[in-house]
């Protein structure tokens, strides 16, 4: 048994190896050859990876890559997955740029499987709503409408490696579509948490995101019927150019401060390197009064985002949230919690979250 055990932990110290490495030499290699390159912005597609659906991470600013725990690190940072205990089930509604009657849903669940793996799924969709059928013909419409759908599932699995260490990695599947047009294609996220500290209170994370292969649109919308002029009628077929997805390199650190066992403070803050957009810097604070009142806030700082002419974003950088959670099962960390958050923008009305999530 002794050396069945010392196997084991021998396998599981080679597997954490590779791992790492791997991350690492991902996180080195795709994205930072081309990182903030202003020159390759907007030359990306599948933007709708980039926008974070639920209520908790948003409120933080997704300054907590270092230290999210559950469920919503599916967006975050992976890694955190593993820090679900049980089973966590979450459901969040966007009111996305508030005055363009977008909005996003959002839910998925993580179950913990075995003693040390978790496994999560999250479905979101956004809602453009009806818009009308324009041509050059009849440019106010009259022909009906049509229903643009962007839907991304991601599913993800992550693992305890030590009491210190934990990693995860995350597929998604990516479809954007009207009712003649769509794209669709595959993104893989991985990433790491290191927790150290006499009170385990010390945080460092690090994640890649939106890797993949190019993606690109086809359907019946890019082809129409011509001629020439002596010719037949015939149907002529456009080819789409293809696009790449929006990865990106996130390095963070956090710090947990106790007082007095029933106030917690935590600072993070993180470095996100986008390959095709400025590279932000994420700053955020928390405050949780027994874990059951959690204040948040959080500041995303890019270049050029305290100047209206320079901005390049909607967001003008502040993000704020709350959460109030109610255990009804305090033996087994069952819990229901209400979780909102708030980003001002310019222009519109901001963008507001509202969630609930299940503990069991």
């Amino acid at each position: 048994m002794t050396n069945y055990n010392y196997n084991k932990n021998l396998i599981m110290k080679k597997v954490l190896i590779k791992f790492i490495g791997l991350v690492l030499l991902l996180t080195l290699i795709i994205p930072t050859s081309y990182a903030g390159n202003k020159q390759r912005a907007g030359q990306a597609g599948a933007g709708e990876l980039l926008i974070n659906p639920w209520a908790r991470s948003s409120g933080f600013g997704g300054a907590n890559v270092a230290c999210i725990k559950g469920f919503e690190s599916i967006f975050v940072n992976v890694a955190g997955v593993a820090l679900t205990h049980g089973t966590d089930l979450v459901f969040t509604r966007t009111n996305w740029l508030k005055g363009s009657d977008i909005n996003i849903n959002a839910f998925g669940f993580s179950q913990k499987m075995g003693d040390s793996g978790v496994l999560s799924l999250a479905v979101m969709s956004m809602d453009f709503g009806e818009i009308p059928i324009t041509t050059v013909e009849l440019p106010d419409g009259g022909l009906g409408t049509f229903h643009p759908q962007y839907t991304n599932i991601t599913l993800a699995f992550a693992k305890e490696f030590s009491n210190s260490i934990y990693g995860g990695f995350a597929i998604k599947v990516v479809n954007e579509g009207i009712s003649n047009l769509s794209a669709s294609g595959v993104a893989l996220d991985a990433g790491i948490q290191y927790v150290t500290g006499a009170r385990k209170q010390i945080h460092f994370g690090i994640t890649m995101q939106n890797v993949g292969p190019t993606m690109k649109f086809t359907g019946d919308g890019m082809s129409f019927r011509g001629s020439t002029s002596e010719g037949p009628t015939m149907t002529i077929e456009q080819r789409s150019a293809d696009f790449e997805l929006p990865s990106l390199i996130k390095i963070a650190f956090a710090y947990d401060i106790d007082i007095a066992t029933t106030h917690m403070i935590t600072l993070a803050g993180n470095f996100t390197s986008n390959s095709f957009t400025k590279d932000q810097i994420n700053l955020g604070m928390q405050y949780s009064f027994k874990d059951i009142l959690i204040l948040r806030g959080g500041y995303v700082y890019e270049e050029g985002i305290l100047d209206t002419d320079d901005r390049t974003t909607a967001y003008t950088g502040p993000t704020a949230g709350a959460s109030v959670q109610i255990p009804f099962n305090k033996e087994k960390g069952q819990t229901f919690s209400i979780d909102y958050s708030y980003r001002p923008t310019d222009p519109f009305d901001g963008t507001h979250s509202l969630g609930v999530k299940i503990s069991l």
